[in-house]
């Protein structure tokens, strides 16, 4: 699949994940939420921006269990639990988050 966003071609797998991280930014991220009929908000960057920093920091993607339980860790109990983020990315929290940011697939989504 093929993504034009400011004249750059973003090529995206079959399932709209980025093919090159390196290509991500804002203005990415937003096209890809809006593909999603997500809105990004404060909120959404907060997870966002996480997600990127734990992925370059441990270099793999968490399980939906350890992704709400890092989220706890970092911004507390009302931020870090299941609810909150179904309301942020209602179609799965995880994968979601994991496509807005520009990063793989999670190995554990369908």
């Amino acid at each position: 699949m093929v993504l034009t966003l400011d004249g750059v071609v973003l090529e995206t797998t079959d399932d709209g994940f980025l093919r090159d991280a390196k290509q991500w930014n804002r203005n990415v991220a937003d096209e890809l939420a809006r593909l999603e009929s997500i809105e990004v908000t404060d909120a959404h960057w907060e997870i966002l921006l996480y997600i990127r920093d734990y992925y370059r920091q441990f270099q793999h993607l968490p399980n939906a269990r350890m992704f709400v339980a890092a989220i706890r860790k970092q911004f507390g109990e009302e931020k870090g639990n299941s609810r909150y983020l179904q309301k942020l990315f209602p179609q799965g929290p995880l994968k979601y988050a994991c496509k807005i940011a520009g990063l793989p697939k999670p190995p554990t989504c369908l």
